[in-house]
């Protein structure tokens, strides 16, 4: 074997994997399709660290998340990576949202989530007067990151236990070897690999019909939606996040602050028709502000 593990993707899950992998002790490779770490889905997203308070009590989200996030916690300070923990508001903006946000608190005291606590709307106003609201739940343990930092301490994590992370490497085929293993190709090399885990993230179906002997029914179908964001050129109102009541599909247009404390929007759930993730327009349409502009005032 030329290596004991290949990872592929270098977002954050993948180094995240390479680098508990290489602390171990396992020689790894990172393939990454990109010219630099981090240029996909782990550059496109809010930042923020849940607490673990919207998944069903028992299910592998509730349960990553929750230890995730104090394990990340842990970690951004002994690395000394960028992140704050600001909280988070749930509001509710009439008496049919109040039902909403009460079984969210109710799921996250099922799930061990710290110190949510309901609050009234002269409650809520007290901590952020700029709040328009009719109940609201507290989440002190929800925080920002640094992404782009996180990925940076990751990939030195890898590099000073031995790994390797190679760039504009796609992996184009990859064979089981009748001796135990995996051969992967790129399109100038091979090498031979222990295990492989798959972190291509939009790509990871794409990748996973490549991987001969594979039956089709262990590939997940693949769905896209798209979430849109609008910056804020005003002075910032508030100085915790705000969410709405979660909507189908995802968690409403919210409000989040990145370490500068600026404010942005988003981000929607505009489902997309296309399955081809190089298919995917990332700008946003000007006239999905109207939209915003009526979530954000409500």
């Amino acid at each position: 074997m030329d290596v004991d593990v290949v990872i592929v993707g270098a977002g954050a899950v993948g180094l995240a994997v390479a680098a508990s992998l290489a602390r171990n002790g396992k020689d790894v490779l990172v393939l990454e399709a990109a010219s630099a770490i981090g240029t996909g889905t782990s550059a496109r997203n809010s930042e923020v660290i849940h607490a673990g308070m919207y998944y069903p009590t028992g299910s592998l989200k509730h349960r990553l998340c929750v230890a995730g996030r104090r394990a990340l916690y842990a970690y951004l300070q002994q690395r000394h990576i960028a992140h704050a923990k600001t909280g988070k508001l749930i509001v509710a903006t009439s008496d049919a949202e109040v039902a909403k946000i009460e079984a969210i608190h109710a799921a996250g005291l099922a799930n061990d989530v710290e110190s949510l606590v309901l609050l009234s709307a002269s409650e809520a106003r007290a901590m952020e007067p700029a709040l328009n609201c009719t109940a609201a739940l507290w989440s002190p343990e929800t925080g920002i990151v640094d992404a782009h930092g996180y990925m940076l301490a990751l990939q030195g994590e890898v590099e000073d236990h031995g790994g390797a992370i190679a760039l504009l490497s796609p992996v184009t085929r990859v064979e089981q070897l009748a001796s135990g293993g995996f051969r992967v190709h790129t399109p100038d090399s091979a090498l031979a690999c222990r295990q492989i885990v798959n972190c291509a993230g939009l790509y990871a179906q794409r990748l996973a019909s490549r991987i001969e002997g594979l039956a089709p029914a262990h590939i997940p179908k693949l769905t896209l939606a798209k979430g849109n964001y609008f910056s804020c050129a005003a002075k910032p109102v508030f100085s915790r996040l705000i969410y709405p009541a979660p909507v189908d599909g995802g968690l409403g247009v919210h409000v989040t602050l990145d370490l500068a404390g600026r404010m942005k929007f988003g981000p929607d759930v505009e489902w997309l028709a296309d399955t081809n993730p190089d298919a995917i327009d990332y700008t946003v349409a000007p006239r999905r502000a109207d939209a915003f502009y009526a979530a954000i005032r409500r």
